[in-house]
């Protein structure tokens, strides 16, 4: 089989998966493409993390765009969260270089497996009414707070932003999963972004035919979970959610366990 076709079967699978899990749970596109790339197709890692982040860019956008139409996103509460997340990233990132990082992949891809296992037994069934009963200061304080902590340990590890805003949008937070999902989503298109930019300026422009395969293969399917994680019950979405991420985190699991 020819490099080229490997390229873009790697791709497709890549961006299919990562856009599942960023249309259904927020979850970061890195996850999943960083490793397909670097395993299958030889890729340095900085570089294919620069790839994952531009992949999750548009993919969260459009996700975030969909949930909103949708009357799925709190952008108000996402935008103080995204404050304190994008601060205390840096902070936990520099505290990281102090200290050995050996388990930096790893808890990435546990979480998104028992996050998924979560969802399927333990399923969040909150209703929008119930959300919107915390009092606005109460919810501004829990948001800058939770912030902190998701960026301290996203910069700490490097890994993981997606799942832990998810894990504590819905158990802490006591946000509904559409809501928690639309929230996660619209944050992370800025948190992409920066990484993405950031990446691309110090280390420079990544192979461009498979930056564009995966931005269009991840955006293609967060745009299909999106709307139809819009449509779903609850009860689907949770189940939905669930076997997403935890064949998700399996198949990283036996990626990484290939490299």
């Amino acid at each position: 089989m020819s490099g080229w076709i490997i390229t873009i079967i790697v791709c497709f699978l890549a961006g299919m998966g990562a856009g599942l899990g960023t249309g259904f749970a927020g979850m970061s596109a890195a996850a999943v493409i960083t490793p397909m790339l670097v395993t299958f197709l030889g890729m340095p890692a900085y570089e294919a993390v620069g790839i994952a982040l531009a992949s999750d860019v548009l993919a969260s956008a459009v996700s975030a765009y969909t949930y909103g139409k949708n009357k799925n996103l709190d952008i108000k509460n996402g935008l103080i969260m995204m404050v304190s997340v994008l601060v205390f990233t840096v902070v936990g990132s520099y505290v990281s270089k102090l200290v050995p990082n050996s388990a930096m992949g790893g808890f990435s891809v546990c979480m998104t497996f028992l996050l998924g296992i979560k969802f399927i037994v333990k399923p969040v069934m909150t209703t929008k009414e119930k959300m919107e009963s915390v009092s606005p200061r109460k919810r501004v304080i829990q948001s800058i707070v939770c912030g902190v902590l998701i960026g301290f340990i996203c910069g700490f590890i490097g890994a993981g932003g997606g799942m832990m805003m998810l894990l504590i949008l819905t158990s802490v937070l006591g946000y509904e999963l559409k809501t928690a999902v639309g929230t996660s989503v619209f944050i992370m298109t800025f948190t992409a972004l920066t990484g993405a930019v950031s990446h691309m300026v110090m280390g420079g422009m990544p192979d461009i035919p498979v930056l564009i395969l995966c931005i269009v293969f991840t955006l293609i399917w967060a745009r299909v979970a999106a709307v139809f994680a819009n449509k779903a019950s609850p009860k689907t979405l949770n189940r939905a959610t669930g076997v997403v991420l935890a064949v998700l985190g399996l198949g990283i699991m036996i990626v990484n366990f290939v490299k």
